[in-house]
């Protein structure tokens, strides 16, 4: 390969390409993925041996260097890779299952490819969201993705508060060992009544869909429960504006500010999630104190 100095001065730059992996059944790969796999200079996967296994799978030998890129060295391995694609280089990124950055490994090399200059697209595959909110049996017309809650409890609890109100479907990641512990807390931020689905081992052979309460799929959970899990919860139901006191809105207000948001931001969401006039919200918020200082 041209050096990637002399790569720089001519202007020529790789391409970065984040590709969709099959979430268990590699039959779901795509004829893209499988050309990619098989002409990319340098393939950056998140389990070396799964990109092995799953290569094997479809019958395609893979040409090019590959190298592990998984969240303990993201940092270190990115410049490496920045500099592969900036000396001319098509590298392809793929996780362990679904598409790369979406709570796997990949926003940072995306960030900084961008900022190098290099070029980035997509092969489009699976996504355990997606395929979560369409099993799932709640609505899908405006949803959310919350991704892994917090581990500690307290912390799990705030994020919980944070978005208890909003209206749009829910859908986070869990751990099967935490599941049990995430519903109850579920169940006690959102109510007991709160639709939900657990969906678990997507696309596999124990594929399955639990669909009910929060209160009776947290006592589901409690016996155990195996695989990849993803948690589909229904919107909060529309609140109206007269429900709602000065000291709740601010409540909601506050509980945005403290998650990280600005006032503005906070201020924003709130009037989107209850219907209420900008300047009633903004006014109630003056009395929330920005985590920081002024915002």
């Amino acid at each position: 390969m041209v050096g990637t100095a002399w790569c720089r001065h001519l202007g020529v730059t790789g391409l970065l390409v984040i590709a969709g992996t099959p979430l268990g059944d590699p039959r779901d790969a795509s004829p893209r993925l499988a050309d990619e796999l098989a002409t990319a200079d340098v393939v950056a996967a998140e389990d070396t041996r799964r990109l092995r296994r799953l290569a094997r799978d479809l019958g395609i030998e893979v040409s090019g260097r590959v190298v592990s890129y998984f969240e303990g060295n993201e940092d270190t391995r990115t410049p490496t890779l920045v500099e592969d694609l900036t000396g001319g280089a098509r590298v392809l990124l793929v996780t362990d299952a679904g598409m790369p950055s979406v709570s796997d490994p990949g926003y940072r090399l995306v960030a900084a490819a961008v900022a190098a200059g290099v070029r980035v697209t997509c092969v489009p595959g699976p996504s355990a969201v997606l395929v979560a909110l369409a099993l799932s049996g709640l609505p899908v017309d405006r949803f959310c993705f919350e991704g892994f809650l917090p581990r500690k409890a307290g912390d799990r609890s705030r994020a919980l508060s944070a978005v208890a109100a909003e209206p749009r479907t829910l859908v986070f990641f869990e751990a099967p060992h935490r599941l049990a512990e995430s519903l109850l807390a579920m169940a006690e931020a959102f109510g007991p009544d709160r639709d939900a689905a657990v969906c678990r081992e997507l696309t596999k052979t124990y594929e399955e869909v639990k669909r009910g309460p929060l209160a009776e799929l947290a006592t589901w959970a409690s016996d155990g429960v195996r695989g990849e899990i993803t948690v589909v919860v229904s919107g909060a139901a529309a609140r109206t504006s007269s429900s709602l006191d000065d000291e709740g809105l601010a409540a909601l207000v506050s509980e945005r500010v403290a998650a990280g948001m600005s006032r503005k931001e906070a201020v924003a969401e709130v009037v989107d999630m209850t219907g209420e006039s900008r300047n009633r919200v903004y006014a109630v918020s003056l009395a929330v104190k920005p985590a920081g200082g002024p915002r």
